[in-house]
């Protein structure tokens, strides 16, 4: 149970962040900064709880290379899935409902981007949280929160820069995208 409650936690302050960084407040390099930032602190407040995924597409991974036992990644997904869901319902009543920029991805070059980027997020959380030749490094938060603020601001413009299918889910309860565009982040991020 600690470990689902972990990824409830880590997936809830990343959505937070999402939300009260981009809603209401103009663009720029604050978002990303905070957005990789809080990744990073629940990474390290979390990993060594859950393995810190917080992103069922990372939780997917883990699975794979055998770092997630089977009985775990429905649970961890629900958890993930709450987290953001709260999370969006907390933003709306600490923010309101204030206009959101509405994200209108493009159809082709938004999967692709949220696909590189979701596999980069995973490469990097596999090889320097999960890799045997890594264990004991101290700076895979670091390594894992900078990958998704790279990402944000390298395809931010393109995608909206989601790379997680639990953010997707908060997004689009926060109406940052459209409900129509959800398919674009779950397709592409798994």
């Amino acid at each position: 149970m600690p470990r689902y409650i972990a990824e409830f936690i880590g997936t809830f302050f990343l959505v937070l962040t999402i939300g009260m960084t981009v809603i209401g407040t103009p663009s720029g390099v604050i978002p990303p900064l905070a957005i990789g930032a809080v990744l990073m602190v629940m990474v390290y407040a979390g990993g060594h709880v859950s393995g810190g995924h917080y992103n069922p597409a990372v939780t997917l991974g883990a699975f794979l290379r055998g770092r997630c036992a089977a009985k775990d990644v429905v649970p961890y997904w629900i958890s993930q899935v709450a987290g953001a869901v709260l999370a969006a319902l907390a933003v709306g009543f600490l923010r309101g409902r204030p206009e959101a920029i509405l994200l209108t991805p493009a159809t082709g070059p938004a999967p692709v981007a949220e696909f590189l980027f979701t596999f980069a997020l995973a490469w990097v959380v596999l090889n320097v949280a999960t890799a045997k030749a890594t264990a004991g490094n101290s700076n895979y938060g670091l390594a894992i929160g900078f990958t998704v603020m790279t990402g944000a601001f390298a395809v931010g413009g393109v995608s909206g820069g989601v790379f997680n299918p639990a953010v997707a889910v908060g997004v689009t309860m926060m109406g940052l995208s459209a409900a129509a565009n959800i398919w674009i982040f779950l397709v592409a991020d798994f």
